[in-house]
């Protein structure tokens, strides 16, 4: 029996200062680099989700050593091409679509037959669009249309390619760029502009990397090294996972809140941008560089009067998973909001488009959605007086969360279902909201 989450009352009014979780794509990108750099790397802040629990996990079944202290962990990198392989290893990735296809990039030299398998939402998603690019540095993959499970058997002398990205998929993208690190020579990248962590933790870790940008296209060059520098990291405050409170608070009466040290990096900032445009009213305080990534404190306040947005295409990638807590606030805008070029959404843990158009349409909220797109007809003055359930979400850790905004803000009896789906990505979800309640 899955545990639920009853929610019949909304929330009061709050004025408070919170800490997210560290970032969780920069969790799994330092923990798979450190693992390739000679000696111990030192990872603060680090993210204590299932994804990069699943990370520790399958690079300590590869042969690398990891420590924890309180808030520190501590990785004793093998250097490049370092795995000890054993016969018959197989590697869960839980749900994470990030690790599966990252860790490919990291087995094309693999000695051994790998196998990488993962849950069951994991498994229904489309893993070749890296296998396609990964098997021209001249590993073999086999699986079944490209789903997991998945074999990989790697090659002594993997060769540079010339690549080109095409759905804006920083995962895509990162799994060529570790490859391209154990080869001879220069890969050349073309990609739709996306995420660029990756690309900012080479650069700290004065690995071969040149980037430039053309439009929304990014033009990367990633030269084969022999050798990567042990390196300390502290991991900033998520922005994805600050959303769902910078949305509670927006659709809260009379509140205010700071949120501290958050990753504001350009490309990952889409859902302030969007925000902004349907006029919320968010600053940042205590701007920084660190690390080459952009830092601040995020300071928000509820906003009465929401507008409606036609939002650019050109913002999806920098907020593609916000989305589903950005379809709440449309929700309450004035007129009507829309939402294209949203076909990855349906490529995440959950068909999330379809699941977006479902909780407004519970709400009593008109929906018009196509296979990429969606019309929201919003109503300023919702409010829910009946019962919603939501579950058989495929256990989707951000379906879960935006409901439970939705019931604190909008009213009505929720009932919501797997609640230890929010471990995927954001354990301490439940806790930091019980800290602004009281």
């Amino acid at each position: 029996m899955s545990k639920s989450l009853v929610i019949d009352k909304k929330i009061n009014k709050f004025n408070k200062i919170i800490k997210i979780e560290g970032d969780k794509s920069l969790s799994i990108r330092c923990v798979l680099l450190a693992s390739q750099a000679d000696g111990k790397s030192t990872i603060k802040n680090l993210l204590k989700s299932d994804d990069v629990l699943s990370t520790i996990k399958c690079l300590k079944k590869l042969g690398v050593k990891i420590k924890q202290y309180r808030n520190t962990y501590e990785i004793f990198g093998l250097g490049l091409n370092g795995f000890r392989y054993k016969k018959n290893l197989a590697l869960d990735a839980g749900n994470s679509g990030t690790l599966g296809r990252l860790i490919m990039g990291l087995l094309v030299h693999s000695d051994k037959k790998i196998k990488i398998i993962g849950d069951e939402s994991l498994s229904k998603r489309d893993f070749q669009r890296v296998i396609d690019p990964l098997q021209k540095f001249g590993a073999i993959f086999k699986s079944r249309s490209g789903k997991l499970p998945i074999h990989i058997s790697g090659t002594k002398k993997p060769v540079p390619i010339s690549y080109f990205e095409k759905k804006g998929s920083a995962q895509c993208k990162s799994a060529v760029m570790f490859a391209a690190l154990n080869t001879e020579g220069v890969t050349k990248i073309k990609a739709k502009q996306s995420r660029n962590h990756s690309e900012l933790l080479f650069k700290h870790l004065k690995l071969p990397i040149k980037t430039k940008r053309r439009k929304n296209i990014d033009f990367i060059e990633v030269c084969g090294i022999k050798k990567i520098g042990s390196f300390n990291y502290t991991i900033p405050s998520d922005i994805s996972s600050s959303a769902f409170f910078i949305v509670l608070t927006v659709l809260s009466k009379n509140s205010k809140l700071k949120i501290k040290n958050v990753n504001i990096n350009p490309s990952r900032d889409g859902v302030i941008k969007i925000l902004k445009m349907m006029n919320v009213q968010i600053t940042f305080k205590n701007i920084k560089i660190y690390k080459g990534e952009k830092i601040a404190d995020i300071i928000v306040k509820s906003t009465s009067s929401l507008k409606s947005i036609n939002c650019p295409v050109h913002l999806n990638s920098s907020a593609i998973d916000e989305f589903l807590i950005i379809f709440l606030v449309a929700a309450k805008a004035k007129g009507v909001s829309y939402f294209k070029g949203l076909l990855e959404l349906n490529q995440k843990e959950s068909p999330r488009l379809k699941w977006g158009s479902k909780i407004l349409n519970l709400m009593g909220i008109k929906t018009v959605l196509t296979n990429d797109a969606i019309k929201i007809f919003g109503n300023p003055n919702l409010k829910i007086d009946k019962k919603i359930v939501i579950k058989d979400y495929l256990k989707d850790h951000r379906v879960f969360m935006t409901s439970v905004i939705a019931g604190l803000t909008f009213g009505g009896k929720w009932t919501i279902h797997d609640k230890d789906s929010i471990k995927t990505s954001f354990p301490s979800f439940l806790k930091i909201l019980d800290k602004i309640k009281k």
